[in-house]
């Protein structure tokens, strides 16, 4: 499906499970798929629903299509204030266990309204131990207790990219990460490497009485991206094949320091290099950033920024992209689903117009 075939837009309507979070495009059956933080919904190209998928308590985050034709995305069970809202949202009073998992959608069994998401195969999930950990890490420092190694708050963007080390194309985990201003541990994006051959071993049902911990012992890798501090870490991430490079949506930092813009770019083609990590005093492999957009001398950081694409940022793989513009008004949420051209400026999408 060529990009002159594809709408200008696609409009959501009208949705209450929570504001959009990510998008997936399946090209090949021309369908759409949206995560409206509780459910996950189907769409085909005009905007009409094709189906929906419920029965899940956790945040469903940004979503990545993968090439066994299932859509992925990050999903977080947690008590913190996030977590409860969401309890609050759908009427759940019971509280749930802090864990993290990959979930798994067959689009093809996604064929109605308000399916359970525990029954008929339509999702499986993968637990991941290490963002879990990390979230729930406790240590003492300067007399103070501290929590949330890295300042995890769970997980967020997903993608699939090719490999940093090895070869093959790997999902590509970020971390969520507490904008707290008074620690210094913060100020990088976390990118865990997972083989999906290898996730595959581990898929289970995800059910209310069953927060299973299936899942591999460690992520294959563990990668570090010096940006700066943001407001819960990376939103969406998407690979894109026409620059090679790795975009990350965030919602901006405080911390004064920093630029705190909104949109970074990790190179795609380099070898992670181990260094020790600033403000943590540890070991990690650490990735770099693009060098595009605006530089600032004094951090080294290079940055851009858009207004859009923390609630859905697609690449089409030809210099043009599906944008997220959400919408959001008395607890009903909607998005329109834009088509960008890439521009490569600071910033580096404009919206493609009628002919």
């Amino acid at each position: 499906m060529e990009n002159n075939n594809l709408p200008l837009t696609i409009e959501t309507g009208v949705w209450r499970g929570g504001h959009i979070q990510g998008i997936a495009l399946d090209r090949a059956r021309g369908h759409l798929y949206c995560s409206f933080t509780t459910e996950l919904v189907k769409f085909d190209l005009a905007g009409n629903v094709l189906g929906s998928v419920k029965g899940f308590t956790g945040h469903l985050g940004c979503l990545a299509m993968g090439e066994d034709g299932r859509v992925y995305g990050s999903l977080e069970y947690k008590n913190d204030s996030i977590g409860k809202g969401i309890l609050d949202l759908l009427g759940v009073e019971n509280e749930v266990k802090n864990a993290f998992y990959v979930a798994i959608f067959d689009g093809e069994k996604i064929t109605e309204r308000d399916m359970n998401a525990e029954k008929g195969g339509v999702m499986h999930t993968v637990w991941l131990r290490e963002p879990t950990e990390d979230y729930l890490a406790e240590w003492a420092e300067n007399g103070k207790t501290q929590k949330h190694r890295h300042g995890c708050s769970g997980i967020d963007g997903v993608t699939f990219a090719p490999a940093f080390e090895g070869k093959g194309m790997r999902l590509l985990v970020a971390y969520g990460v507490y904008g707290d201003n008074e620690r210094e541990d913060n100020d990088y994006q976390v990118l865990l490497s997972y083989d999906p051959a290898e996730l595959a071993k581990y898929e289970a049902v995800l059910a209310a009485d069953n927060i299973h911990t299936s899942g591999p012992e460690r992520a294959e890798a563990k990668y570090f991206v010096y940006t700066g501090n943001t407001t819960f870490g990376v939103q969406n991430m998407e690979y894109d094949s026409h620059t090679g490079d790795i975009f990350m949506a965030v919602y901006r930092g405080r911390k004064e320091k920093f630029l705190n813009y909104n949109l970074f770019r990790v190179a795609g083609k380099q070898t992670p290099k181990t260094e020790v990590l600033r403000g943590v005093g540890i070991e990690g492999k650490t990735l770099s950033l693009a060098k595009t957009g605006l530089f600032d001398e004094k951090t080294g950081i290079y940055t851009h920024e858009f207004k859009h694409g923390s609630t859905g940022l697609l690449s089409l793989g030809d210099g043009y992209f599906y944008i997220s513009e959400a919408k959001s008004e008395n607890g009903e949420y909607s998005s329109v689903i834009r088509l960008y051209r890439y521009t490569g400026e600071f910033k580096p999408f404009a919206a493609v117009e009628e002919k």
